[in-house]
């Protein structure tokens, strides 16, 4: 399952609605693993941030260095980023993975860091 970083991990003013629906969905990811793990099947879900895709075309190039600007690799993810994901949990390594979360944000969710900690 594909859900979004908003509402389970950060949130987003004006869009509550938005983010109860993403956290359901991940009420609905462990409920489901559970119920589906005594048949070896596995339910995870990927949490992508903010991600380049057509949607964003018509944002400008301003916005979109701006949204950069707040994501610790200073780049949007790639719809390759998730499908990378989304193989990992197909594959034979994640078989024993199960009601967990993979977020693909290029550290967005992670707390801020004064500039001064990191070039300590």
């Amino acid at each position: 399952m594909t859900s979004s970083i908003t509402g389970p991990t950060t949130g987003f003013p004006g869009l509550s609605h938005y983010g109860a629906s993403k956290a359901a969905q991940l009420g609905f990811v462990r409920s489901a693993a559970l119920e589906l793990a005594s048949r070896k099947i596995t339910v995870n879900a990927i949490l992508p941030g903010s991600i380049r895709t057509e949607g964003l075309d018509g944002l400008g190039a301003d916005t979109i260095g701006r949204m950069e600007a707040c994501i610790p690799q200073r780049r949007l993810g790639a719809t390759t980023d998730i499908g990378h994901a989304a193989l990992y949990f197909a594959s034979e390594g994640a078989g024993f993975v199960t009601g967990q979360t993979l977020t693909v944000d290029g550290g967005q969710t992670l707390p801020e860091v004064p500039d001064a900690v990191v070039s300590a």
